[in-house]
C-alpha cells in the first residue's frame, strides 16, 4: 500500500512526518559536511598510516605510485655452486675403464681424481611401528594378577610417539598446515594414516606442557628492564579476538585474550614495572613502565601522510629528522657514552626548533603529546628505536590466521600461544623451532 496524500494526513501526522525529515535533513548534512572535509585529502594506505597492507587494494601498493616504486635494476653477481658435504654418508668412487678417445684399456693404470661432486636424496620415509607385548600372569602367593611395566618411552594411550607429535605441531604452527592438508600430507609422504581428530587430540595433551613453558617464560619475562609488547586481531569460533605479545631479549610471551584493554597487560606485569615500555602509541600500551619509547616507524608513516596532504614544511624537516636520529641509534655500539649524550641532545634540540615552525600544526600537535617518549634509545643503548621486533614476533600468526582463517575451538588459541611462546624464546636461546618443540615434547625444554 503506497503513501497516504499529504491532505488526508491529520495534523499530528504531519507533524510527526515534519520532525522525521528535519532529522532525516540533519543527518544528510552532517555527512555531507564529512564528505566535504575529505574531498583533497590522500587516501591513507600501508605507507602513510596503520593500515596493513592488505587493505591497500589492488594496484595501489601504498601512496607511491608503480613509477616510483618500481625498484632499480639488481647488478649482477658471480655465480656460486652449492658446497660440499663436510662428512658424506657414502662416498661412490668409479675409475675409468677404457679411454674414451683410442678405446686404451686404462683400469690397472694409475688414476686420480678429476671431478667430485654430491648426490642429495631423501630415503622413503615410513613411520617405525614398535609392538609392545606386556606379558603377565598370576602370583602364586597372593594369587592377584600382575603384568610387566610399559617402556618408559612408549606409554599405552596414544599410538603415535614424540616425534610424530612435534611434527604435527612444527607443521601445523610453523608452516600453517591446516588438519585436512596435514592428515594427506602424512599419508601420502609419510605413509602414515592419521584422522584430523587424532592430530587434535595430539595437540589438546600437548596443552599442560605449554602452560608450564609459559609459566617459566613468563618468570624470566617479568625479570626483564626493557619489554616490548603489540598487539593484533585473531578469531576464537568466529569472534574476534586480541593476540598479544611481549618479548625482552631473553623470553617471548603471547597470550590471546577476548580484550584489546591496557588490564591486559597489566595482568601479564603483575607487580613488576620495568624501566623502559616498547610499544605504538595505543591507549592500552601506555604507562606500564617508568619510561615509555614509542615506535618511530609508526610515527613516520603519520608524518608520511601530513606530507601527502601537502604539508611541504614540517613534515619533511620531521621526517628526515626522525630517520637521522634511527640511523644514529643504529651506530650505537661504535659510539661513545658521551658521544651518544650529545647526539641525544641535539636531537631533542633539533625536534624543539622544529615544534616552534608556524605551519603544520596539526601534524606538530601529535608530536607535542608524545614529545618526551621519542628519543629514549639514545639514552639507553637497550632501547631499540621501533618496535619492529614485537611485529616480527607476531607476523607469523598474522599469516596463520590469515591461512586457517584463526580457532575453531576454545583450547586451541592456548596451543598457539604456548606454541609461539616456546618457539620465539627458542630462537633468542640460538635454536631452531623443531628443536624446541622436540624438546617440549621429551620434557626437556628449559628457558636459560
Amino acid at each position: 500500500m503506497g503513501k497516504l496524500p499529504r491532505h488526508r494526513l491529520s495534523d499530528a501526522e504531519k507533524d510527526a512526518l515534519l520532525v522525521e525529515q528535519a532529522a532525516l535533513i540533519e543527518r544528510l548534512a552532517a555527512r555531507i559536511s564529512e564528505l566535504e572535509a575529505l574531498v583533497g585529502k590522500p587516501r591513507k594506505t600501508s605507507s602513510n598510516s596503520h593500515t596493513p597492507p592488505s587493505q591497500d587494494g589492488p594496484g595501489r601498493p601504498g601512496s607511491k605510485s608503480a613509477a616510483k616504486r618500481r625498484r632499480k635494476p639488481r647488478p649482477s653477481r658471480p655465480g656460486v655452486s652449492r658446497p660440499l658435504g663436510e662428512e658424506p654418508d657414502k662416498t661412490e668412487r668409479r675409475l675409468a675403464e677404457s679411454c674414451p678417445h683410442c678405446g686404451t684399456a686404462v683400469s690397472a693404470m694409475p688414476q686420480r681424481c678429476r671431478h667430485r661432486y654430491d648426490h642429495i636424496d631423501l630415503p622413503v620415509i615410513r613411520p617405525v611401528v614398535t609392538r609392545v607385548e606386556l606379558f603377565g600372569g598370576r602370583c602364586g602367593d597372593c594369587r592377584r594378577r600382575y603384568r610387566a611395566e610399559p617402556p618408559a618411552l612408549m606409554p599405552p594411550g596414544t599410538p603415535f610417539g614424540p616425534g610424530i607429535r612435534s611434527l604435527l605441531a612444527y607443521l601445523h604452527h610453523s608452516h600453517h598446515v591446516g588438519f585436512e592438508r596435514l592428515s594427506r600430507m602424512l599419508k601420502e609422504v609419510f605413509g602414515l594414516t592419521i584422522s584430523e581428530g587424532a592430530i587434535a587430540n595430539s595437540f589438546r595433551r600437548m596443552g599442560a606442557a605449554f602452560d608450564t613453558a609459559r609459566a617459566a617464560i613468563k618468570a624470566k619475562l617479568l625479570t626483564a628492564p626493557v619489554i616490548a609488547s603489540d598487539e593484533t586481531t585473531t578469531r576464537v569460533n568466529g569472534v574476534t579476538q586480541w593476540q598479544w605479545v611481549f618479548h625482552s631479549d631473553k623470553a617471548v610471551l603471547h597470550d590471546i585474550v577476548p580484550s584489546r584493554a591496557r588490564s591486559v597487560a597489566a595482568q601479564v606485569l603483575g607487580d613488576h614495572r620495568p624501566e623502559v615500555w616498547v610499544s605504538d602509541r595505543y591507549a592500552g600500551q601506555q604507562e606500564l613502565g617508568n619510561a615509555h619509547q614509542v615506535c618511530l616507524a609508526h610515527v613516520l608513516r603519520d608524518v608520511q601522510y601530513a606530507i601527502d596532504c601537502g604539508d611541504t614544511v614540517v613534515a619533511p624537516k620531521v621526517r628526515d629528522h626522525l630517520r637521522w636520529a634511527i640511523r644514529i641509534g643504529k651506530r650505537r655500539p661504535t659510539l661513545k657514552d658521551s658521544t651518544l649524550a650529545a647526539y641525544a641532545a641535539r636531537a631533542d634540540r633539533g625536534l624543539d626548533a622544529l615544534l616552534g615552525v608556524p605551519a603544520g600544526r596539526d601534524l606538530q600537535r601529535q608530536i607535542k603529546a608524545w614529545r618526551g617518549k621519542f628519543f629514549v634509545f639514545l639514552a639507553d643503548r637497550r632501547v631499540p628505536p621501533t618496535n619492529n621486533g614485537s611485529e616480527r614476533e607476531i607476523r607469523p600468526s598474522v599469516i596463520f590466521r590469515k591461512v586457517t582463517n584463526g580457532f575453531r575451538s576454545t583450547w586451541g588459541p592456548g596451543i598457539h600461544a604456548g606454541y609461539r611462546s616456546v618457539t620465539g624464546t627458542a630462537r633468542l636461546q640460538g635454536q631452531s623451532a623443531w628443536n624446541a618443540i622436540r624438546a617440549l615434547v621429551d620434557g626437556t625444554f628449559a628457558v636459560a
